[in-house]
């Protein structure tokens, strides 16, 4: 079978960008003394006014969010304000100085792309031959910052693919110290942040959302400078260790010159664990984790030079010393660099990876090659032309003409494959497993 007799099957299911998605985040004044000048004025009101005002914007944008007030309590909280009087300021004053110090963020308006997909843990209450899954997505919005939003969804067994309804609301989770305690959060890290989440620039902290809240109403927004421009392409993975599941997922961190390798795992996406990847082979973007150890040693593969792909060992998942090359571009259609499509997917043939190329006029189109499953050192199989590429109005958008992935699902026989087109919304693909394997050579 030649890679073009690959029978893929695109979903009429499209996820584009709700610019109506908002969440209330810190706005933060450039300066102490800007912002002691507002304050001061806000604190000159008569009282009569402050609850005329505030009763205006609550009337406005309650409706718009889960619990404006205790937004407004939380970025009131981080003012410091040097108050005119020695009288304790009323509830009514305090929530119209955080209101003006916080605004709304639309997490979807400028894309939603690049989405991973693993099963979900709760696989409860539905069909036989179903499964239901958890599809993460990076949503882009003012300032192309990018952050981590959610979707459930569950495919049947005849690999038809249904999205929940996402709900109204979306919101951010509380931070946590080792200790377990509450951190309050600034938003991203500014240079008058508290001391207590300064310390947090190393990317290393903990989240956790409320119990009560929707999956896809939470949202990792970015927190330290490493992040401050965009938490990019997560690569969710269902990583089993004998009796115990881990959700992993490889990130980039950018702060709008620099790019960092980051590590994100939670049990139940509920309690996230942000940390950064460390060791000379954990450079550059793409790093994808294997979904269990190979060995005795967690498996990575990445693309550390920015062209090549290589494999990597390690005891410790959040340190990589040292990294192999096992492909580089060979055809056409990936001569400007290689990359994967997210974390590889076991088979009785070997490990199953996803790869995208890079082409003329700057061109994204996806393949896939196969490793041994002992040693994915070792190529045994690659497809010498793609199997998924932008196709008419596919090619318009934010960045014309790629197609990109983030990972997928194997369900029964069938690949399920969320896949973005041109940077700017996520579709769906189902492809016969069968056909990938024999595309091989």
């Amino acid at each position: 079978m030649s890679d073009k007799t690959i029978r893929v099957k695109r979903s009429s299911v499209v996820l584009r960008g709700d610019p109506g998605f908002v969440l209330a985040r810190p706005f933060h004044p450039m300066g102490a003394e800007r912002v002691q000048k507002i304050c001061s004025r806000i604190l000159a009101l008569p009282d009569s006014e402050v609850a005329s005002l505030l009763g205006q914007v609550l009337a406005e944008f309650g409706e718009r969010h889960r619990n404006i007030r205790e937004s407004f309590r939380r970025n009131y909280r981080t003012l410091h304000v040097r108050p005119v009087t020695e009288a304790k300021m009323s509830e009514e004053r305090e929530l119209l100085l955080g209101a003006f110090f916080t605004h709304e963020y639309s997490l979807e308006a400028a894309a939603l792309f690049n989405p991973s997909i693993v099963p979900h843990p709760d696989q409860s209450g539905i069909a036989a031959g179903s499964t239901r899954f958890i599809l993460s997505l990076r949503a882009t919005g003012e300032g192309h910052i990018s952050s981590i939003t959610f979707r459930t969804g569950v495919v049947d067994a005849g690999n038809q693919i249904a999205i929940d309804p996402p709900g109204r609301y979306r919101i951010e989770p509380e931070i946590v110290n080792s200790e377990g305690r509450t951190v309050e959060p600034p938003g991203s890290v500014a240079e008058h942040a508290p001391g207590e989440v300064q310390a947090m620039a190393g990317s290393n902290y903990e989240v956790r959302f409320d119990a009560g809240s929707k999956l896809p109403e939470r949202v990792l927004f970015p927190m330290t400078r490493a992040q401050s421009n965009g938490i990019e392409d997560a690569r969710f993975v269902r990583f089993d260790d004998g009796a115990e599941r881990t959700y992993y997922a490889t990130y980039t961190a950018y702060d709008g010159r620099r790019i960092e390798p980051q590590l994100l795992q939670t049990s139940d996406f509920l309690h996230f664990k942000f940390g950064t990847l460390k060791g000379p082979a954990a450079r550059n973007k793409g790093m994808a984790l294997f979904p269990r150890k190979i060995g005795g040693f967690y498996a990575m593969i990445g693309r550390r030079d920015g062209e090549n792909l290589y494999v990597l060992f390690s005891e410790d998942v959040e340190s990589w010393p040292t990294a192999e090359r096992i492909l580089e571009p060979a055809f056409p259609w990936e001569f400007i660099q290689m990359g994967n499509c997210g974390s590889p997917i076991e088979t009785e043939a070997g490990w199953l990876v996803l790869s995208h190329g890079v082409g003329p006029m700057r061109k994204y189109c996806m393949g896939g090659f196969l490793l041994d499953l002992a040693d994915p050192r070792k190529v045994i199989g690659r497809m010498k032309t793609p199997f998924l590429e932008a196709e008419g109005s596919e090619r318009d958008g934010y960045v014309p003409n790629v197609i990109y992935s983030c990972g997928s699902i194997l369900h029964g026989r069938e690949l399920i494959l969320p896949f973005a087109i041109s940077d700017s919304e996520t579709h769906f693909a189902t492809v016969p497993v069968d056909d990938l394997l024999a595309s091989m050579s």
